[in-house]
């Protein structure tokens, strides 16, 4: 969860980004109009064979509650309003008195659980795509790379227990996890990261809330940049997990949210954050049906979502 700013490259994290492929990150491999990254990836015959994951038909809610005590990026903050339009001092409306509330929303998208679109950060101002802000910024709402065109994501589900990993109910801030984690993970767990996958951490880390706000905040574990590369290098869709940001903080190096980077402006994978995969990792439910039709806010940067696992 970062708030929607342009950041600065400096020559050295071109040098890493342009090492790790030759060809260049501002042409997407799905033609120059794509706008929907790597859910390009998602076919029928990959939801029907996520479908086949599905044997006792429980449920995980992936989305936390929001509300105006949930921590989130400076400056960013939520509340909700309930009212009863019309109603004050009546009985209500019509011969069976019927009355109702209704809620208004004043806040940024970017709290709680949420899906970062490709539109949210770049380099030097270039986006997903090779997209410049100055074509398709808007105040309005984007008029390219809006949250409102990314499909429903339907397909495998991949938990990467971290915590189990490190034996640790929490890992510890500023663990980066890169290829030898994520291969060694997977191994102990016997799984294997596919094309079309989603692929979420579980960290510990939001257990945090409520308890200790200001550290949930201050940093976290994450995914480190030759993490991010390896990942979108096997195809995944999207990338989760139970943190604020996704990717390590403090940051490996002096690039500021460069996993920000490589995942949506480089490669067109969509980020989740604040997941909740407490439950899955409880259950040891390490792949699984994912299923995620967002808010389809308008030219939206972002969205408040709930995914739901299904094993």
């Amino acid at each position: 969860m970062l708030k929607a700013c342009v950041l600065g490259c400096s020559m050295s994290l071109l040098a890493v980004m342009s090492s790790a492929s030759a060809q260049d990150w501002t042409k997407s491999k799905w033609g120059p109009n794509d706008e929907i990254g790597a859910a390009n990836y998602m076919k029928p015959e990959l939801v029907k064979s996520a479908a086949q994951l599905v044997k006792t038909g429980k449920t995980y809610a992936l989305g936390i509650p929001v509300g105006a005590d949930t921590p989130a990026y400076p400056p960013r903050g939520f509340k909700i309003t309930v009212v009863q339009p019309g109603q004050a001092g009546n009985p209500g409306l019509g011969p069976n008195h019927a009355t109702y509330n209704d809620d208004m929303l004043n806040g940024w998208v970017g709290v709680g659980s949420q899906m970062d679109g490709l539109g949210h950060l770049g380099v030097n101002h270039v986006y997903y795509n090779g997209n410049k802000i100055a074509d398709f910024g808007d105040p309005t709402g984007l008029k390219k790379l809006g949250i409102d065109k990314v499909p429903p994501l339907v397909t495998r589900g991949v938990l990467l227990d971290m915590a189990a990993y490190y034996k640790t109910d929490v890992v510890k801030e500023g663990t980066a996890f890169n290829v030898k984690e994520i291969e060694e993970v997977a191994k102990a767990q016997g799984i294997e990261i596919r094309q079309g996958d989603v692929v979420l951490f579980h960290t510990g880390w939001l257990s945090l809330l409520g308890k200790d706000d200001k550290r949930y905040n201050a940093g976290e574990p994450g995914l480190g940049a030759e993490g991010a590369k390896y990942l979108t290098s096997k195809g995944v869709v999207a990338v989760g997990a139970d943190t604020w940001g996704v990717e390590v903080l403090p940051f490996e190096t002096g690039n500021v949210f460069e996993i920000h980077q490589i995942l949506l402006a480089m490669n067109g994978t969509y980020i989740l954050e604040n997941m909740d995969t407490s439950e899955l990792a409880k259950d040891k439910g390490y792949e699984f049906l994912f299923v995620l039709g967002q808010p389809r806010f308008k030219g939206g940067v972002q969205s408040m979502i709930n995914p739901v696992a299904i094993r």
